[in-house]
């Protein structure tokens, strides 16, 4: 399988690391203006070698570009987190003419949280609920693309769709109100990444937490997407209908 990636950051080290121990060749890296890889490295999305499918674990602005790029055809994943309800909105329109997979988690582990998660928020009607995760100190965005769609999925609950997410308790000193989710956000040292969804009561708490120990589940995760992918007929995907 030919890949090419968007962005080389340390996920994409990683998806290139990974890619070679499965027999699979990255055959080009999109990357800004002034940025080079080890690999072929191209700055339009307009040029680029032939491949089987794209693997993006870049920044917004790149993955928003690419999405609007009539020439990038191919089939793509994209794992970019922040600005989750563009890039949702234009992966749909490109998934018209190509399959398109997304996922702000590409951890299948995540994924099972998420159904989890969802079946206890409608099983306990009347806890609180408060949302924490942690990463590491050179992460940018605050909180998390994985823990807003934790939050996303705890909303669609009938009982929870009224729910505002409260994230900056000392701003506004006043006790806690029934349809409020505390979000909290940890940034340090080397955390690879943790989410924990407390589900709280009188006596008693609920605790579902995911914690990843390394990149490569991420990586692994789109690299089992990929040849998924490569059959699919044109259309938006996700872990549910993959």
């Amino acid at each position: 399988m030919k890949i090419i990636l968007v962005g080389y950051g340390a996920m994409g080290q990683r998806v290139a690391a990974l890619s070679k121990e499965r027999g699979y060749k990255i055959e080009a890296v999109m990357v800004p203006e002034g940025e080079e890889t080890p690999y072929l490295t191209v700055h339009s999305f307009k040029e680029f070698p032939e491949a089987d499918v794209v693997i993006d674990f870049s920044h917004p602005n790149l993955t928003l570009e690419m999405l609007e790029t009539e020439e990038m055809t191919l089939p793509l994943i994209i794992a970019t987190t922040g600005e989750k309800e563009k890039i949702i909105e234009k992966a749909k329109r490109k998934a018209e003419k190509q399959p398109v997979f997304f996922s702000p988690n590409m951890s299948y582990g995540v994924h099972v949280m998420t159904k989890l998660v969802a079946l206890a928020t409608e099983l306990l009607d009347d806890y609180d609920i408060e949302l924490l995760e942690k990463h590491h100190n050179q992460k940018v965005d605050a909180p998390s693309g994985t823990l807003n769609l934790l939050l996303d999925t705890i909303k669609e609950v009938p009982n929870r769709r009224d729910a505002k997410a409260v994230y900056n308790r000392h701003e506004k000193l006043e006790k806690r109100k029934e349809n409020q989710i505390g979000v909290s956000s940890v940034r340090a040292g080397t955390i690879v990444g943790e989410h924990d969804v407390f589900f709280a009561a009188l006596d008693e708490e609920i605790t579902i937490s995911h914690r990843a120990q390394s990149k490569d589940i991420f990586a692994n995760g789109a690299l089992q997407v990929a040849p998924k992918l490569l059959d699919k007929e044109p259309g938006f995907y996700t872990f549910d209908n993959l």
